[in-house]
């Protein structure tokens, strides 16, 4: 049983949750939380983790991210730790926020870490239902991944600030 806190449209938490195995419809005019968290190894390597062809949205696609719906009284740094955790198998204690942003889409509201770890680059965990590959990949093998059609836009757009440090001049793969 995975219960989630809803929060209103300005991220405040309003004392009411949701079952997420309810069959019935997210509840109109709230949001949950949502944290990703985008892994760079001290090396400059970026983690890809490849989902689950079972797992919607985007089954057996590549993203660069580990992440999901915090848990009722979670608050966005100690669900970062425990996404990352359970999808990875790392732990860190270093998370800066990139970008918090909300979707009117997915009812959700974003927070998006980056995250620089110094682990074991064998030591990836899978997480069963979740995860089924991962990869490391050289800083410009993480823009070409964003700017291909392989790359998840809407995950890439939350980590926009941090990957328009990299781009050259004109470059522009979120236009």
């Amino acid at each position: 049983m995975e219960i989630w806190d809803l929060y209103d449209k300005d991220g405040n938490r309003t004392g009411k949750t949701w079952d997420r195995a309810d069959e019935r419809r997210f509840p109109d005019g709230y949001y949950h939380m949502v944290c990703d968290i985008l892994v760079r190894h001290v090396d400059g390597d970026f983690l890809l983790m490849q989902r689950d062809f079972n797992k919607e949205p985007y089954p057996g696609r590549y993203e660069a991210s580990a992440g999901g719906s915090a848990l009722a009284g979670e608050d966005p740094l100690t669900c970062a730790k425990r996404e990352l955790l359970e999808e990875t198998g790392i732990r860190s204690d270093s998370f800066d926020l990139i970008s918090h942003t909300f979707s009117e889409k997915s009812r959700a509201m974003f927070y998006s870490y980056l995250t620089v770890v110094d682990c074991d680059k064998d030591s990836i965990i899978l997480q069963e239902g979740e995860t089924i590959a991962y990869k490391w990949v050289s800083l410009q093998e993480m823009l070409e991944h964003i700017k291909s059609d392989e790359g998840i836009a809407s995950h890439n757009r939350r980590y926009e600030p941090y990957y328009r440090r990299f781009l050259k001049n004109g470059e522009d793969p979120f236009a």
